[in-house]
């Protein structure tokens, strides 16, 4: 059932921060230091801007290229789809290479992967697919921009558009992957029965955490006070969620705030933290592709419940604003990357907000910019 009144603004809650959760293994890291052209995305001190905000440090996370790709999202796909193909064969815990399995499945009549997507996990995903000689169809509402559908086509991709809405769009990838036997839906968001692979997903995300820790470390901070999040689905805040409230950090760990920021009229995760349960709302038009989702992902809902924050709608114009301000600071950010911006904003003009987190004028602020300009341009 959709919610289509009118969405509340924000949200905070004062139990945040005691929230615990499961460890993600080393080995996700290690997977990804194992691949060719890896490298660890830029952390930027912008001292400018935590100035005009009232606080002490502000560190952009710019993921504006893995792999190649102008956005976070192959950390998580590279990931959950290579852990699908040793799933597969028939002995999956063995530390298996590329080449072999792209051996054991490519070629004709091997598998093909399927997903929905809004631009950057679709893409990410006919990527994936075409590093391991697999197919890939790609569903995708007909309303977003042509470079975003462009990107899909350019790594070989079969490209569906959905004259829908995003959740509407992922019924009908569900559905083509339901039919065809050689198919396999490798989607970021969860829905009962449906865990594992977008368990994967969000276990591969973890790797951009684990890097600002070491990234923060070399700065001489031992971890942020302030996490903000663009939040679609709600799979990256859950990986954060995951790292910063994990059960093995120690007592003397910072345990940060975590913000989620999503667009006003596609806000779920607002919705569904003040309702305390999970709402499906009717999502609108947004420069916020990405992050143009209805329902928050069943994987990641009981997780947010418990450890964020503050969660914050903002307007088209706030992230336009926050989009021109990181470009002429030197972030190449994206409508969504840039949006973990313009919510912190929201957050520091709010008291209730700001206080409420004991945000002050010593916090240190970490923003992770999702996608680059070339991704998500403003003007699609």
């Amino acid at each position: 059932m959709v919610d289509t009144s009118i969405s509340a603004e924000w949200y905070i809650s004062d139990e945040a921060s005691e929230f615990t959760t499961p460890v993600v293994a080393q080995e996700v890291m290690d997977f990804h230091l194992s691949l060719s052209g890896y490298q660890p995305t830029k952390l930027h001190d912008r001292p400018e801007l935590a100035a005009s905000l009232g606080v002490a440090r502000v560190f952009v996370k710019e993921e504006s290229e893995r792999f190649g790709l102008p956005s976070f999202k192959m950390v998580g796909a590279s990931w959950a789809v290579y852990r699908m193909l040793a799933g597969r064969t028939e002995d999956p815990e063995r530390d298996w290479t590329f080449d072999e399995l792209a051996r054991r499945f490519g070629g004709a009549g091997g598998l093909t992967l399927v997903c929905a997507t809004d631009g950057n996990h679709g893409r990410a995903v006919a990527h994936m697919a075409a590093l391991f000689n697999l197919s890939a169809h790609i569903f995708v509402p007909a309303q977003i921009g042509q470079r975003a559908k462009d990107g899909i086509l350019s790594e070989g991709a079969e490209l569906t558009q959905v004259d829908a809405a995003y959740d509407d769009v992922v019924l009908r990838a569900r559905a083509a992957a339901d039919a065809d036997p050689q198919a396999i839906l490798v989607q970021d968001t969860a829905w009962d029965g449906y865990e594992q692979i977008p368990g994967w997903i969000v276990d591969g995300y973890s790797t951009i955490f684990r890097e600002i820790d070491a990234q923060l470390a070399d700065a001489g901070i031992d971890g942020p006070d302030v996490v903000v999040t663009p939040c679609g689905v709600g799979s990256l805040i859950q990986a954060s969620a995951a790292h910063y409230r994990a059960i093995d950090r120690g007592a003397d760990a910072r345990r940060p705030a975590l913000i989620s920021v999503e667009p006003r009229d596609a806000a779920c995760l607002v919705d569904s933290l003040n309702a305390g349960h999970p709402v499906a709302v009717k999502t609108g038009e947004t420069r916020m592709a990405g992050m143009n989702c209805g329902t928050v992902s069943t994987l990641a809902w009981p997780i947010l419940q418990g450890s964020i924050g503050a969660a914050v709608a903002i307007t088209e114009g706030e992230d336009e604003r926050a989009v021109r301000d990181l470009e002429a600071l030197g972030v190449d950010s994206g409508p969504c990357g840039a949006a973990s911006l313009a919510g912190l904003r929201v957050v520091l003009a709010n008291a209730a907000l700001r206080d409420g987190l004991g945000i002050t004028g010593t916090s240190v602020v970490v923003l992770l910019s999702t996608e680059s300009r070339t991704a998500n341009p403003l003007n699609q």
